[in-house]
């Protein structure tokens, strides 16, 4: 049957495949499609034709990064994010459309050294054959969590100082969040980048494992997507700390793709500045 409802709203399009959508869109006279094709994409098991696995706001992109205003509505404000960090995740993610509502920002966090403020920051950690899990990110990043914890946190509702509760701790394999939380007190958030989509917290410490590109176990097109990047550093309010070994920043792209995503994490190591937080 046909024309069922007036409007049919299709939220997580950028997560829903465009023949499921197809499949639906008789039951309405119109289509909304809601979402963020920036976002991680819906897992795909198989072997299928290319663009078979598109969703459907990819499709309606077309191979862009937001939406034309001939074919939509783009929301270019983040409620979330102070204006330090949204200007990398607008550069790399959204063509520089993506900026900061009001109030955002107050977000940062108090004290003194490289964790004052607001924004991203580097902190590169030296290790060699390490695949999906590194001891001696986990120690950094345990550090680093003793040394934010109390600080002062501000944002538009006031001062209050940073708990466990308020770090996210991410990365891209089970078997370094299985590390971490070893390495950290009872209570953490630790998660895969796909567990905390959707989630927020003032701080995101992002950890990598992998000690080069040479020893990445999925291939590139998985540590260094795009769009897992933006996913794990765009949860962060006030500060986004991307932990890795510096090798992973010599990665040699073979596709455009790949020449994006190391230009992202380039960009993000560039805009954290100097002095970065020391190994």
């Amino acid at each position: 049957m046909t024309a069922l409802v007036d409007t049919l709203v299709v939220d997580e399009a950028g997560q829903v495949p465009l023949a499921n959508v197809l499949a639906i869109s008789g039951a309405a006279s119109d289509l909304v499609l809601l979402g963020d094709p920036r976002q991680l994409a819906q897992p795909v098991q198989g072997s299928h034709p290319p663009g078979a696995a598109v969703s459907a706001l990819e499709h309606l992109l077309a191979g862009q990064e937001t939406i034309p205003a001939d074919r939509g509505l783009f929301l270019d404000l983040t409620w979330r994010m102070h204006p330090q960090l949204c200007r990398f995740i607008s550069e790399v993610a959204y063509a520089g459309r993506l900026t900061s509502a009001p109030g955002c920002f107050q977000h940062r966090v108090g004290g003194d050294g490289p964790l004052f403020g607001s924004g991203v920051r580097f902190r590169p950690v030296n290790h060699q054959a390490n695949r999906t899990s590194s001891t001696e990110e986990a120690a950094a990043v345990a550090e680093l969590v003793t040394a934010l914890e109390g600080r002062p946190w501000t944002d538009r509702n006031g001062i209050r100082h940073l708990t466990l509760e308020d770090i996210l701790v991410v990365a891209p394999y089970n078997a370094h969040v299985a590390l971490l939380r070893r390495q950290l007190a009872p209570g953490a958030r630790v998660g895969t980048v796909d567990k905390f989509q959707g989630q927020e917290a003032p701080v995101v410490i992002y950890s990598m494992a992998t000690s080069s590109p040479e020893e990445v176990p999925r291939g590139a097109e998985f540590l260094f997507s795009l769009n897992r990047l933006n996913v794990a550093i765009s949860r962060a309010q006030g500060l986004a700390i991307l932990v890795c070994s510096p090798a992973l920043l010599m990665l040699r792209p073979r596709t455009v793709e790949q020449v994006r995503e190391a230009w992202a994490m380039c960009r993000l190591v560039e805009l954290a500045g100097s002095p970065n937080i020391e190994a």
